[in-house]
């Protein structure tokens, strides 16, 4: 099936192929050479809330502590920025500074799941049933995370 023994990875492949325009081409290309990256149109199955690291990696450690198991977390090798999957639509209706939003129209690099793979790499892998990051858990997070980072208050799950 796909080039990794990882029952989570291969169930990961199934669910991210899908959104590729096609997925049985996404599929072998990535059987042949796992390391490769696929490039995957935002905007059918999630869009990607891309934060900066110095606020991303907070939230998500926020984020987890919240809700056992978030959506998928990309992030690239200097943790300069890190994507949260949320669901599709919401791109068109967030509204933040020195962030960007990935929807329709737009693509995502991603690697093979479970491996870094030019730059960019899996904090959080997607659990293949499509579970995804809800916004107002996220928009909470980030919150609380630049609350803390600024010495406020403590907040949920502390």
């Amino acid at each position: 099936m796909t080039g990794s023994g990882d029952p989570e990875a291969r169930t990961a492949v199934e669910w991210l192929v899908a959104a590729a325009p096609d997925p049985g081409a996404c599929r072998r290309e990535w059987e042949r050479n796992p390391r490769e990256f696929a490039l995957l149109p935002a905007g059918r199955h999630w869009d990607v809330i891309v934060l900066p690291g110095d606020i991303g990696c907070p939230t998500l450690d926020v984020l987890t502590r919240l809700v056992d198991r978030p959506g998928p977390v990309l992030a690239d090798l200097g943790n300069a920025w890190v994507g949260f999957f949320v669901p599709p639509g919401t791109s068109e209706r967030w509204v933040g500074t020195d962030m960007r939003v990935v929807g329709a129209g737009t693509w995502i690099v991603v690697p093979y799941p479970g491996r870094s793979t030019g730059g960019v790499r899996w904090l959080i892998l997607p659990d293949g049933w499509g579970t995804l990051t809800d916004p107002s858990l996220l928009e909470l997070s980030m919150h609380e995370a630049v609350a803390s980072m600024a010495g406020g208050e403590d907040g949920p799950g502390r």
